[in-house]
Protein backbone atom coordinates (compact mmCIF):
# COMPACT_ATOMS: atom_id res chain seq x y z
CA UNK A 1 0.00 0.00 0.00
CA UNK A 2 1.43 3.21 -0.79
CA UNK A 3 1.04 5.72 1.80
CA UNK A 4 0.81 9.75 1.18
CA UNK A 5 -0.49 13.15 1.99
CA UNK A 6 -1.43 14.25 5.10
CA UNK A 7 -0.26 11.55 7.85
CA UNK A 8 -1.07 12.74 11.67
CA UNK A 9 1.42 11.97 14.44
CA UNK A 10 -1.63 10.95 16.13
CA UNK A 11 -1.56 11.82 19.92
CA UNK A 12 -2.46 9.14 22.72
CA UNK A 13 -5.25 10.86 24.54
CA UNK A 14 -5.15 9.93 28.53
CA UNK A 15 -7.30 10.58 31.19
CA UNK A 16 -6.10 12.61 34.61
CA UNK A 17 -4.69 9.96 36.09
CA UNK A 18 -2.32 9.39 32.72
CA UNK A 19 -3.69 6.34 31.92
CA UNK A 20 -4.90 5.51 28.26
CA UNK A 21 -8.30 6.38 27.06
CA UNK A 22 -9.10 4.20 24.93
CA UNK A 23 -13.31 5.94 24.00
CA UNK A 24 -11.49 9.30 23.02
CA UNK A 25 -9.06 7.70 21.13
CA UNK A 26 -11.49 5.58 19.11
CA UNK A 27 -13.23 9.02 18.05
CA UNK A 28 -9.78 10.62 17.28
CA UNK A 29 -9.47 8.07 14.55
CA UNK A 30 -13.17 8.87 13.13
CA UNK A 31 -12.35 12.45 13.27
CA UNK A 32 -9.26 11.64 11.12
CA UNK A 33 -11.43 9.59 8.94
CA UNK A 34 -14.00 11.68 8.49
CA UNK A 35 -11.75 15.09 8.33
CA UNK A 36 -9.78 12.86 5.13
CA UNK A 37 -6.58 12.71 6.71
CA UNK A 38 -4.64 10.05 4.59
CA UNK A 39 -2.58 8.50 7.27
CA UNK A 40 -2.19 7.90 11.01
CA UNK A 41 0.67 7.54 12.46
CA UNK A 42 0.27 5.79 16.55
CA UNK A 43 2.93 5.63 19.06
CA UNK A 44 5.27 8.04 17.44
CA UNK A 45 7.04 11.33 19.38
CA UNK A 46 3.50 12.93 19.66
CA UNK A 47 1.90 9.29 20.75
CA UNK A 48 4.20 9.90 23.79
CA UNK A 49 5.96 6.46 23.03
CA UNK A 50 9.11 7.24 25.21
CA UNK A 51 6.59 6.97 28.69
CA UNK A 52 3.89 4.09 27.43
CA UNK A 53 5.56 0.74 28.49
CA UNK A 54 5.94 -2.37 26.22
CA UNK A 55 2.15 -3.58 26.57
CA UNK A 56 0.99 -0.39 26.27
CA UNK A 57 2.72 0.28 23.04
CA UNK A 58 1.74 -3.00 21.55
CA UNK A 59 -1.66 -2.46 23.01
CA UNK A 60 -2.37 1.23 21.69
CA UNK A 61 -1.02 -0.01 17.89
CA UNK A 62 -3.51 -3.15 17.67
CA UNK A 63 -6.34 -1.02 19.25
CA UNK A 64 -5.94 1.99 16.12
CA UNK A 65 -5.50 -0.82 13.97
CA UNK A 66 -9.03 -2.28 14.41
CA UNK A 67 -10.62 1.34 15.00
CA UNK A 68 -9.27 1.94 11.42
CA UNK A 69 -10.25 -0.91 10.27
CA UNK A 70 -8.88 -0.73 6.45
CA UNK A 71 -10.72 3.09 6.15
CA UNK A 72 -7.43 4.38 6.73
CA UNK A 73 -3.51 3.19 6.87
CA UNK A 74 -2.19 2.65 10.09
CA UNK A 75 1.81 2.99 10.52
CA UNK A 76 2.93 2.39 13.76
CA UNK A 77 5.68 3.74 16.04
CA UNK A 78 8.16 0.92 16.51
CA UNK A 79 12.03 2.85 16.74
CA UNK A 80 13.75 2.42 19.94
CA UNK A 81 18.01 2.90 20.92
CA UNK A 82 17.83 -0.52 21.54
CA UNK A 83 17.52 -2.77 17.83
CA UNK A 84 16.32 -5.87 20.06
CA UNK A 85 13.35 -3.29 21.32
CA UNK A 86 13.17 -2.32 17.89
CA UNK A 87 12.68 -5.71 16.34
CA UNK A 88 10.05 -7.06 19.39
CA UNK A 89 7.86 -3.47 18.41
CA UNK A 90 7.92 -4.27 14.46
CA UNK A 91 6.98 -7.85 14.88
CA UNK A 92 4.40 -6.84 17.25
CA UNK A 93 2.98 -4.22 15.02
CA UNK A 94 3.56 -6.74 11.76
CA UNK A 95 0.97 -8.99 13.99
CA UNK A 96 -1.42 -6.67 14.72
CA UNK A 97 -1.86 -5.93 10.87
CA UNK A 98 -0.58 -2.49 10.97
CA UNK A 99 0.06 -0.83 7.71
CA UNK A 100 4.01 0.15 7.91
CA UNK A 101 6.21 0.59 11.07
CA UNK A 102 7.94 3.91 11.48
CA UNK A 103 11.93 3.93 13.34
CA UNK A 104 13.11 6.61 15.03
CA UNK A 105 17.16 6.94 14.95
CA UNK A 106 18.37 5.29 18.21
CA UNK A 107 18.55 7.71 20.61
CA UNK A 108 21.10 8.82 23.15
CA UNK A 109 23.59 5.96 22.69
CA UNK A 110 24.92 7.71 19.39
CA UNK A 111 25.43 5.00 17.24
CA UNK A 112 27.89 5.67 14.11
CA UNK A 113 26.38 5.84 10.72
CA UNK A 114 27.16 2.22 10.39
CA UNK A 115 25.49 1.05 12.92
CA UNK A 116 22.54 2.78 11.87
CA UNK A 117 22.81 1.02 8.71
CA UNK A 118 23.04 -2.57 10.16
CA UNK A 119 19.91 -1.40 12.79
CA UNK A 120 17.75 -0.79 10.58
CA UNK A 121 19.35 -3.34 7.81
CA UNK A 122 18.32 -6.40 10.52
CA UNK A 123 15.04 -4.47 11.47
CA UNK A 124 14.32 -5.00 7.51
CA UNK A 125 15.32 -8.19 6.93
CA UNK A 126 13.40 -9.52 10.03
CA UNK A 127 10.42 -8.23 9.88
CA UNK A 128 8.02 -8.54 6.90
CA UNK A 129 6.48 -4.78 6.84
CA UNK A 130 7.14 -1.51 5.14
CA UNK A 131 9.25 -0.02 7.12
CA UNK A 132 9.73 3.89 7.63
CA UNK A 133 12.53 5.64 8.64
CA UNK A 134 12.75 8.29 10.95
CA UNK A 135 15.53 11.47 11.47
CA UNK A 136 14.74 14.11 13.92
CA UNK A 137 18.18 14.82 15.67
CA UNK A 138 17.12 17.43 17.75
CA UNK A 139 15.33 14.84 19.52
CA UNK A 140 17.99 12.07 19.25
CA UNK A 141 21.04 13.40 19.03
CA UNK A 142 21.85 11.35 16.20
CA UNK A 143 21.82 12.52 12.50
CA UNK A 144 21.16 9.78 9.97
CA UNK A 145 23.04 11.20 7.05
CA UNK A 146 21.75 11.50 3.57
CA UNK A 147 24.31 8.74 1.91
CA UNK A 148 23.58 6.10 4.92
CA UNK A 149 20.04 6.83 3.87
CA UNK A 150 20.85 5.61 0.04
CA UNK A 151 22.26 2.94 0.94
CA UNK A 152 19.35 1.33 2.90
CA UNK A 153 17.14 2.61 0.17
CA UNK A 154 17.48 -0.45 -2.39
CA UNK A 155 15.92 -2.66 0.92
CA UNK A 156 12.68 -3.96 -1.01
CA UNK A 157 11.46 -3.43 2.59
CA UNK A 158 12.60 0.39 3.54
CA UNK A 159 9.46 2.26 2.09
CA UNK A 160 10.75 5.56 2.75
CA UNK A 161 12.42 8.13 5.37
CA UNK A 162 10.22 10.59 7.92
CA UNK A 163 12.91 13.90 7.02
CA UNK A 164 12.32 15.84 10.58
CA UNK A 165 14.99 17.89 10.08
CA UNK A 166 13.71 21.28 8.79
CA UNK A 167 16.21 21.47 6.30
CA UNK A 168 14.77 21.68 3.33
CA UNK A 169 17.49 21.91 0.84
CA UNK A 170 18.99 18.72 2.49
CA UNK A 171 15.11 16.65 2.21
CA UNK A 172 15.38 18.07 -1.37
CA UNK A 173 19.26 16.55 -1.76
CA UNK A 174 17.57 13.46 -0.16
CA UNK A 175 14.70 13.41 -2.87
CA UNK A 176 17.07 13.72 -5.79
CA UNK A 177 19.10 10.78 -4.51
CA UNK A 178 16.07 8.57 -4.10
CA UNK A 179 14.25 8.45 -6.95
CA UNK A 180 11.66 6.70 -7.23
CA UNK A 181 13.60 4.16 -4.74
CA UNK A 182 12.58 5.77 -1.41
CA UNK A 183 9.45 7.95 -0.52
CA UNK A 184 10.31 11.15 1.48
CA UNK A 185 8.12 12.55 4.20
CA UNK A 186 8.50 15.76 5.88
CA UNK A 187 8.66 15.64 9.66
CA UNK A 188 8.35 19.59 9.95
CA UNK A 189 4.80 21.35 10.13
CA UNK A 190 6.94 24.46 9.03
CA UNK A 191 8.33 23.91 6.01
CA UNK A 192 6.50 20.95 4.89
CA UNK A 193 4.94 22.33 1.81
CA UNK A 194 8.76 23.58 0.58
CA UNK A 195 9.75 19.79 0.65
CA UNK A 196 6.11 18.29 -1.30
CA UNK A 197 6.89 20.83 -3.55
CA UNK A 198 10.59 19.99 -4.44
CA UNK A 199 9.01 16.19 -4.39
CA UNK A 200 8.03 14.53 -1.09
CA UNK A 201 5.45 12.33 -0.81
CA UNK A 202 3.79 13.58 1.93
CA UNK A 203 3.82 15.12 5.93
CA UNK A 204 3.55 13.48 9.15
CA UNK A 205 2.37 16.34 11.15
CA UNK A 206 1.62 17.50 14.42
CA UNK A 207 -0.68 20.19 13.18
CA UNK A 208 -3.25 17.78 11.59
CA UNK A 209 -4.38 16.77 15.01
CA UNK A 210 -6.39 19.94 15.39
CA UNK A 211 -6.83 21.07 11.92
CA UNK A 212 -7.09 17.79 9.82
CA UNK A 213 -8.82 19.31 6.70
CA UNK A 214 -6.27 21.79 6.40
CA UNK A 215 -3.26 20.09 6.44
CA UNK A 216 -4.94 17.30 4.16
CA UNK A 217 -5.52 20.59 1.61
CA UNK A 218 -1.94 21.61 2.26
CA UNK A 219 -0.85 18.58 1.20
CA UNK A 220 -2.64 18.21 -2.18
CA UNK A 221 -1.95 21.19 -3.40
CA UNK A 222 2.04 21.10 -2.49
CA UNK A 223 1.94 17.34 -4.15
CA UNK A 224 0.49 18.78 -6.54
CA UNK A 225 2.43 21.04 -7.48
CA UNK A 226 0.16 24.36 -6.98
CA UNK A 227 2.59 26.33 -5.25
CA UNK A 228 1.09 29.73 -5.06
CA UNK A 229 -1.73 28.26 -3.52
CA UNK A 230 0.21 25.75 -0.88
CA UNK A 231 2.29 28.85 0.34
CA UNK A 232 -0.81 31.10 0.65
CA UNK A 233 -2.15 28.54 2.60
CA UNK A 234 0.28 27.79 4.65
CA UNK A 235 1.10 31.14 5.36
CA UNK A 236 -2.02 30.94 7.16
CA UNK A 237 -0.68 28.36 9.57
CA UNK A 238 2.07 29.49 10.00
CA UNK A 239 0.80 31.18 13.38
CA UNK A 240 -0.84 27.56 14.49
CA UNK A 241 2.67 25.63 13.40
CA UNK A 242 4.01 28.20 15.79
CA UNK A 243 2.01 27.74 18.63
CA UNK A 244 1.82 23.98 18.28
CA UNK A 245 5.74 24.07 19.08
CA UNK A 246 6.03 26.64 22.08
CA UNK A 247 6.60 23.68 24.53
CA UNK A 248 7.92 20.58 23.69
CA UNK A 249 5.49 18.55 21.48
CA UNK A 250 3.17 17.04 22.37
CA UNK A 251 2.36 19.09 25.28
CA UNK A 252 0.77 22.10 23.61
CA UNK A 253 -1.05 19.86 20.84
CA UNK A 254 -2.73 17.82 23.57
CA UNK A 255 -3.65 20.94 25.27
CA UNK A 256 -5.47 22.74 22.36
CA UNK A 257 -7.19 19.33 21.87
CA UNK A 258 -8.32 19.40 25.64
CA UNK A 259 -9.54 23.08 24.83
CA UNK A 260 -11.28 21.95 21.58
CA UNK A 261 -13.22 19.33 24.05
CA UNK A 262 -11.54 16.32 22.13
CA UNK A 263 -9.80 14.90 24.81
CA UNK A 264 -9.04 14.97 28.69
CA UNK A 265 -5.93 17.31 29.72
CA UNK A 266 -3.85 14.00 31.04
CA UNK A 267 -0.06 13.99 29.93
CA UNK A 268 2.64 12.15 31.39
CA UNK A 269 5.61 12.79 33.45
CA UNK A 270 7.92 13.76 32.51
CA UNK A 271 5.90 16.38 30.04
CA UNK A 272 3.46 18.55 31.95
CA UNK A 273 0.32 20.06 30.84
CA UNK A 274 0.72 23.44 29.03
CA UNK A 275 2.06 25.78 31.01
CA UNK A 276 -1.09 28.33 32.83
CA UNK A 277 0.76 31.55 30.86
CA UNK A 278 1.00 30.48 27.63
CA UNK A 279 -3.03 29.29 27.23
CA UNK A 280 -5.11 32.14 26.16
CA UNK A 281 -2.40 32.90 23.19
CA UNK A 282 -3.21 29.34 22.71
CA UNK A 283 -6.96 29.14 22.92
CA UNK A 284 -6.61 33.12 20.38
CA UNK A 285 -4.92 30.98 17.69
CA UNK A 286 -7.24 28.28 17.75
CA UNK A 287 -9.99 30.85 17.54
CA UNK A 288 -8.39 32.85 14.87
CA UNK A 289 -7.90 29.54 12.84
CA UNK A 290 -11.39 28.77 13.09
CA UNK A 291 -11.00 25.74 15.25
CA UNK A 292 -12.46 26.84 18.30
CA UNK A 293 -15.02 29.31 19.22
CA UNK A 294 -14.59 32.56 20.98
Amino acid sequence: MKISGSIVALVTPMHDDGSVDWEALAKLVSFHVANKTDAIVTVGTTGESATLDFDEHAEVIRFVVREAAGRIPVIAGTGANSTKEALMLTRSAAEAGADAALLVTPYYNKPTQEGLYQHYKLLADSVDIPQILYNVPGRTAVDMQNETVARLADHPRIAGIKDATGDVARGAELVRMLGDAMAVYSGDDGSCEQLMLAGGQGNISVTANVAPAKMAELCRLAMAGERAQAEALQASLQPLHSILFVESNPIPVKWALHEMGMIEAGIRLPLTPLSEALRPKLRETLVAQGLLSE
